[in-house]
């Protein structure tokens, strides 16, 4: 248990059986009435964002949520295996947890997985990650200049835009939030 007062951003509540991430917070004391403490918290396992206001001194019930950089491992068909790098043990991660972090991941790769009572909540991943063009139609003669985009397949198997520039087997970054184009790599 914690005080409202001790609230910081980042921190993990319970609230109501629902685990909820304060995004930011604000101590308000108005010159009539007591003070309070007015929160804008994030859902963490479904991502909704709601503002809340507690009485100041109020008490409320703190998560203990584990965040460990893990290595990803293969997909068993049953979910994803990660690998804790700092003792080796091995995680099965469910799909539908995974969510659309399973775009951008390859094996080998680190991520950071969050955990509540030995169970996962989610998985990510830094904000950019480098993979390889398999697939894309080839650019026309004269197209070098223009804005236009067309469709690539990454080596993840996520199709995203790409200017007409781009070939096969080219390295791209790519943004692991939104899945946009962020810029050629060169080796």
């Amino acid at each position: 248990m914690a005080s409202s007062n001790d609230l910081k951003n980042g921190m993990v509540l319970q609230i109501e059986g629902q685990l909820w991430s304060v995004i930011e917070f604000q101590h308000v004391k108005p010159g009539k009435g007591p003070a309070f403490v007015r929160t804008k918290m994030r859902n963490v396992l479904s991502g909704k964002v709601v503002d809340k206001t507690f009485n100041a001194g109020a008490k409320i019930e703190t998560a203990n949520v584990d965040r460990r950089d893990m290595q990803y491992l293969y997909n068993d068909g049953t979910g994803f295996v990660f690998m804790d790098t700092t003792n080796y043990e091995q995680l099965i991660v469910p799909t539908e947890v995974v969510g659309d972090v399973a775009n951008f991941i390859l094996e080998n790769q680190n991520a950071t997985v969050a955990l509540h009572e030995g169970s996962a909540l989610y998985v990510e991943l830094p904000p950019s990650v480098v993979l390889e063009i398999t697939y894309t139609e080839p650019g026309l003669q004269g197209d070098r200049s223009s804005g236009g985009t067309k469709p690539a397949t990454l080596e993840t198997g996520y199709q995203i835009q790409v200017p007409l520039f781009i070939d096969n087997n080219t390295k791209v970054k790519v943004d692991t939030r939104t899945g946009d184009y962020l810029g050629r790599v060169s080796e």
